[in-house]
């Protein structure tokens, strides 16, 4: 029996404007963005890859809203593999993505911590070969 994580679910403040950040800042494909009764189902993932993706997901209670960005309590919790550390790096640079640090060479990966539109923290790495 196989199994893989299919997706996770991101708490946000608006659908589109998530969209947007997702799609246009960070590179990703927009997957599906359906009605349903009077939410969304609106599910985006990395460009160019078939596995993993989140649901964005709009808070529609004050508990949920006072989570967005939080949902890591202030740890890097979500994480971009990419094969082309310098490329996307640049590429995220220009379209006004804020990152926290320098890129820095770990002994596993070139990582740099970056936040999306609401704070959540997130790595931007590229595995070093063994």
């Amino acid at each position: 029996m196989a199994q893989h994580l299919s997706l996770v679910s991101l708490l946000v403040a608006d659908y589109d404007e998530a969209i947007e950040f997702y799609t246009k800042k960070l590179g990703f494909e927009l997957k599906e963005d359906s009605t349903q009764g009077d939410k969304r189902w609106v599910v985006v993932s990395p460009g160019g890859s078939s596995q993993g993706a989140l649901l964005l997901a709009k808070a529609s209670k004050a508990e949920q809203q006072a989570l967005i960005g939080g949902q890591g309590a202030g740890r890097v919790w979500l994480f971009l593999q990419t094969d082309d550390f310098w490329a996307d790096y640049r590429r995220m640079l220009d379209a006004g993505v804020l990152f926290l640090e320098q890129p820095r060479e770990e002994e596993y990966a070139t990582v740099v911590v970056f936040v999306d539109l609401y704070g959540n923290k997130w790595d931007l790495l590229q595995a070093k070969r063994a």
